[in-house]
């Protein structure tokens, strides 16, 4: 019998943490279930899915940061830059050989430099994922004219025509990306994985008991010995059903930095707080935020402050096994996201939809490739438009039938988008160019 070919080699390169980057874990699994061996490297900050773990094509190589914070602030940056570069460069040589190398991008420096220096000199096919471009995010703490930022552009855009193939996120990077910097890249959209799905009244209940253990807004305080209820759920003759007097759900998830502007979910919620003691026709809130980030502790002391009495904000850390059933059990999504270059696209808002959720959107450049205002969801501009936003929808809530019409007329135009998947969406778009 002929001897097997030997399985083609990956590297996937993350470099931020791995945990946090489920669109190169989507094409780590993706490649892997099409036969290659995937090495995945990055940083561990916090738990990859729990297919990467399990899969048996899959390895992962830890990236080790510097932890220095003594001394002037550029000079911290240029020996981080410094160590980045150097521990990257000797990764990617002692991780042995691959055919391909994909890499995200942002950050741009040092991958892109050392990427394509170790692509050149091991003959490996170099592959690049734009999600966004690294010098429109370096832009929110420099100024336009920033020797800094005119260098990161210099370096991403050189650096970044040495690929041979390119993936980008929306049409208008694509188009963006052609037209300033003379590269061709193709687009493959974020869809959804599997994982995220509409949920069942029972899967919903079980969850809710789950979090009522660390959360007391979710439980039920007149629960009677013998009884099986929530806040939002109750058993009644053995059956699941929604309780009638619960509270509303929404979601939203940030990553607590500068190009999310939480500010203006604090302010719809205190409009909504406000707008509860004028009418009864409100239903109390909870309102739970989900991430990891700068800013965090800032905008929790804020949230503190307001001192509401219907409207509850819940900041839990969420393994990556219970986000998408966190997602699907909300009434309705808030995505924050406003994109330092315009041109791309918000995952959290993929994830939302996947799991049948609609959103209110702050609404950017290229954002209608994904939220249809009034079709799927709702874009704002203001903390006003999406107090109106959020009132509306709960308004009657959960027994407004016209409100309710509204809400199954969205939920079918998701189903829509349900029906392309990642996996489908990689087979047809990406897989082309790990078979060459």
């Amino acid at each position: 019998m002929p001897e097997e070919a030997p399985r083609k080699v990956v590297k996937v390169l993350i470099f931020s943490d791995i945990g946090r980057s489920p669109r190169m874990q989507y094409h780590a699994l993706s490649l892997a279930n099409n036969g290659l061996n995937v090495n995945i490297i990055g940083y561990l900050e916090s738990q990859p899915l729990t297919e990467i773990l399990e899969n048996p094509n899959i390895t992962i190589t830890k990236l080790h940061p510097l932890i220095f914070n003594t001394g002037p602030q550029l000079v911290q940056y240029a020996l981080k830059a410094v160590w980045q570069a150097i521990s990257l460069l000797l990764t990617l040589f002692i991780t042995g050989n691959c055919d391909y190398l994909l890499c995200q991008n942002p950050p741009a420096i040092p991958t892109f430099p050392i990427c394509s220096f170790y692509c050149l000199v091991s003959r490996t096919t170099f592959i690049i994922d734009w999600h966004n471009y690294a010098f429109s995010i370096m832009s929110f703490s420099l100024p336009p004219d920033h020797w800094l930022l005119r260098l990161s552009r210099w370096i991403e855009m050189t650096f970044g025509k040495a690929a041979q193939y390119n993936l980008c996120v929306t049409y208008a990077m694509k188009e963006d990306l052609l037209q300033n910097y003379d590269i061709v890249a193709t687009v493959l959209y974020d869809r959804p994985p599997s994982i995220f799905r509409p949920i069942t009244i029972e899967e919903k209940h079980d969850w809710f008991q789950k979090l009522s253990g660390q959360y007391a807004d979710f439980g039920c305080p007149d629960n009677e010995i013998g009884q099986d209820k929530t806040a939002f759920t109750e058993v009644v003759n053995g059956e699941v059903k929604v309780r009638q007097d619960r509270p509303g759900l929404l979601f939203s998830s940030t990553s607590w930095t500068p190009d999310e502007d939480f500010g203006t979910l604090l302010e719809a919620l205190q409009v909504y707080e406000t707008t509860y003691k004028l009418t009864n026709k409100l239903p109390k809130l909870v309102c739970v935020i989900t991430g990891k980030g700068p800013m965090k502790e800032d905008y929790i002391k804020q949230i503190a402050g307001r001192k509401w009495e219907h409207v509850k904000v819940i900041t839990p850390w969420l393994e990556a096994s219970d986000y998408p059933t966190m997602v699907a059990s909300a009434d309705l999504g808030v995505c924050l996201h406003t994109s330092s270059s315009g041109l791309d696209l918000p995952m959290k808002v993929v994830d939302m939809f996947g799991a049948g959720l609609p959103v209110c959107a702050f609404d950017f450049l290229c954002l209608d490739e994904l939220v249809e205002n009034g079709v799927n969801g709702y874009i704002f501009k203001s903390s006003d438009e999406l107090s109106k936003h959020i009132v509306t929808w709960f308004e009657g809530f959960p027994n407004n039938e016209n409100q309710n019409l509204i809400v199954q007329r969205m939920k079918r135009e998701i189903s829509k988008f349900q029906e392309s998947r990642w996996e489908n969406n990689w087979n047809l778009r990406a897989k082309k160019f790990f078979e060459s």
